[in-house]
């Protein structure tokens, strides 16, 4: 019997079997491909997650780069294509999926739109995509045209709308015959609360959705094998690994996570649980913005379950060279938006960091929202103080010239600026909920928050939901005053979350709010960090204790986040 490549068995996850040498593995690659000589099926996936428009290569904080400043750069569609062209041409009996989030993130999306992505995917050679949860951003009808300029299918089974041009674009799962093979795929529930899908379009639970349409795979289709897309976020991809039968494999997205033998990585690659019937499952993710081409391989018995596996995510640094058409395709790109995304508008002399603001204060987080409490206050406002979804802010500045393009991609929404009007128990409440990450109607809130100088938070994280908030001091005074219950205060925020988005309070109660508040929209946040930067340069920000846990470093938790 011919030897396997595989180097670990997943009936036996702790074993590691040595190569017999380059000999040997060059043998194997060529030859043990579709069925070994154990009966197994044998195939490699590729796949990418949340790659937020990253067209062309980026710094590690994920601003542009350009190496002659002597950073390292990574990522980039037309360095992935040379990578995947190059091991699709070793193995042949290969699929390359997509799981979501292409939109929002850099200039290419915010100037140019859309459809540059799907010239650039195009190109890729993906077999299957998936929804994410900011494909919704602009609404239904400008994703349904994204979606018909695309070469291959977007699976969703859980979108349930009355939107006839949407469930006209969508497939619930995508049956590859040669592989006897299907990949099933879902999108997070939480889209209406994160993003601007049309009235008439909900969400159905991602794990029963999965597990009614596997079965119907199963019955009605010529499939022994099923891959399971998700955009769902790492947590929840174990959750749905855990309680459903017949799955094996789970390509997740949404929550960023890096997995494998790498600093900082949330677990290992794959991530190995048991489903419902005792199997083991299969959960990959490929962290964020094309930094890691995801890559598995696995062998399937002859019941569908995997048996062996080898892979890992695989860096996508400047030692791997660029598809030249395609990246001068990208660069032609990019002169539309340059001469703009360029301009200096001053430095900082320490990194503005935002890798941690969705676990706890971070520097960046300070700024933004002191500067639109500066910003009120400049223009006639009279804020106690400022808060901002930390899902909102989507890339760190490192220390140096800080120009509008780095602007623009830390703050890429367009989301302005809005005074809103709360009572002290309604803030409580809020932040309650935040540190909760549950509301007080049982919604899952879904990002942390940063605030501004005039405010301070403290809570317990070891305490029930619903009870951890400790202390709550708001007020542009020193020393900022505890919080009275029955007080009215002004706040700035984001329209975005002013019209509900992230769920901190009910739905009801944004809904409610909306109607009963006027809600005037002002300046975007780049435009106001652009005139903080400008004021205050070169920036300085240090920590200043406004978020606090009351417990030690061992018990802190960080949210599973939406991005």
């Amino acid at each position: 019997m011919a030897p396997v490549r595989y180097v670990v068995l997943a009936s036996l996850p702790a074993l590691a079997i040595a190569s017999a040498g380059p000999s040997t593995s060059s043998w194997l690659d060529s030859h043990l491909r579709f069925f070994d000589d154990a009966g197994n099926y044998n195939i490699t996936i590729f796949h990418l997650n949340d790659v937020h428009a990253h067209l062309d290569q980026f710094t590690a904080s994920g601003t542009d780069c350009h190496q002659e400043n002597g950073k390292p750069c990574y990522g980039g569609y037309a360095r992935i294509k040379t990578k995947v062209d190059e091991l699709r041409g070793l193995y042949k009996d290969s699929l390359f999926v997509n799981a979501g989030d292409e939109f929002q993130g850099t200039l290419f999306y915010t100037y140019l739109g859309p459809s540059v992505i799907a010239q650039t995917i195009n190109q890729l050679g993906f077999d299957a995509i998936t929804l994410g949860n900011h494909e919704f951003d602009g609404g239904n009808e400008p994703l349904v045209k994204w979606i018909k300029e695309l070469d291959f299918p977007m699976i969703c089974a859980n979108v349930n709308t009355t939107d006839k041009s949407l469930k006209e674009a969508l497939v619930p799962y995508k049956v590859f015959p040669e592989h006897q093979l299907a990949i099933v795929a879902v999108t997070t529930a939480d889209i209406p609360g994160i993003s601007n899908p049309d009235e008439g379009t909900t969400f159905l639970d991602p794990t029963e959705t999965v597990q009614k349409t596997v079965d119907y795979v199963l019955e009605h289709e010529d499939v022994k094998r099923i891959v399971v897309m998700t955009h769902i976020g790492y947590d929840l991809d174990i959750k749905l690994a855990k309680n459903t039968r017949n799955v094996h494999l789970v390509v997740g997205g949404h929550s960023h996570t890096l997995l494998g033998n790498f600093t900082g990585a949330a677990g290992p690659y794959p991530t190995i649980v048991e489903n419902l019937d005792g199997e083991e499952v299969f959960v990959v993710t490929a962290s964020k913005w094309g930094q890691y081409l995801g890559k598995i391989d696995v062998a399937y018995d002859r019941q569908g379950k995997i048996v062996a596996y080898t892979g890992s995510p695989i860096l996508m640094d400047a030692a791997i060279p660029f598809s030249e058409p395609l990246q001068s395709q990208v660069l032609e790109w990019r002169k539309q938006f340059d001469a703009i995304g360029s301009v200096v508008v001053g430095e900082a002399s320490t990194p503005l960091d935002q890798t941690t603001c969705q676990q706890q204060e971070c520097n960046l987080g300070d700024a933004i929202a002191d500067a639109m409490v500066e910003y009120r206050i400049a223009n006639g406002g009279h804020p106690d103080g400022a808060i901002i979804n930390a899902g909102g802010i989507r890339a760190s500045i490192d220390a140096g010239q800080i120009t509008k393009g780095d602007i623009l991609q830390c703050f890429p929404f367009m989301n302005a600026v809005v005074d809103l009007k709360f009572t002290g128990k309604q803030l409580w409440d809020i932040f309650e909920g935040i540190v909760s990450q549950r509301n007080s109607a049982g919604e899952t809130v879904t990002s942390f928050v940063q605030v501004s100088k005039g405010m301070q938070i403290t809570y317990d994280p070891s305490k029930p939901q619903g009870s951890r908030l400790v202390s709550l001091n708001v007020g542009q005074a020193d020393p900022v005053p505890a919080i009275e219950l029955t007080k009215e205060y002004t706040i700035a925020t984001v329209d975005y979350i002013a019209t509900g988005g992230k769920y901190w309070l009910s739905w009801t109660f944004w809904r409610l709010r909306t109607n009963q508040q006027r809600i005037i929209s002002l300046d975007t946040l780049d435009v106001v960090f652009n005139n903080y930067v400008s004021a205050h340069s070169p920036v300085n920000v240090g920590l200043s204790g406004r978020i606090s846990q009351v417990q030690s470093a061992s018990s802190k938790r960080g949210w599973s986040t939406e991005w």
